[in-house]
């Protein structure tokens, strides 16, 4: 009788342990797996026909500007769940197991984060805006009415929500 008491509170406690190590998983994993694109695998991600607001933040890690607005992008996120984020890597994909995923977790960033990996640039930038001379960070926000272009930081959470009511 003590045998099966002890089985079946040994099994309730370790489910629960289990579902706390799968929650805690799943946001460290976040960005586990980071996609890697061209610009033509990339480019339908900045156009919608929904009624979603996206803002696409093109950064890297050797970027100071880039990685001192992070926290408000983050913050941004998920005060503003109804936004979608994707933060868009310009960093060397052979650096993606090595340093990416480090940073990022390092960082506690947990939005999407996608790899841009196209050395045509000069092409891809004009795609995206012609009026984009290629430094980053590089914002854009939109929906299927507007779209607004920053080629500069955001100084803050409220610097980033004041850009984002211009699309309503």
């Amino acid at each position: 009788m003590y045998i099966i008491l002890a089985l079946i509170t040994f099994t309730s406690c370790n489910d629960t342990n289990t579902e706390k190590t799968t929650t805690s998983e799943v946001k460290e994993n976040v960005n586990q797996d980071i996609p890697v694109y061209d610009f033509n695998e990339f480019e339908p991600l900045i156009y919608t026909d929904s009624d979603t607001t996206y803002l696409i933040n093109f950064w890297a890690m050797w970027c100071a500007p880039c990685v001192k607005e992070l926290p408000y992008i983050e913050a941004f996120a998920e005060k503003h769940p109804n936004v979608e984020v994707i933060l868009v890597s310009l960093d060397f994909p052979k650096d993606m197991e090595t340093k990416l995923k480090p940073f990022l977790k390092k960082k506690n960033i947990n939005q999407k984060v996608v790899l841009l990996d196209d050395p045509d640039s000069n092409s891809w930038i004009d795609k995206i805006d012609p009026n984009w001379s290629g430094a980053i960070p590089f914002t854009i926000m939109f929906n299927k009415n507007e779209r607004l272009f920053y080629e500069r930081s955001f100084e803050s959470l409220e610097d980033l929500e004041n850009q984002i009511k211009k699309l309503n």
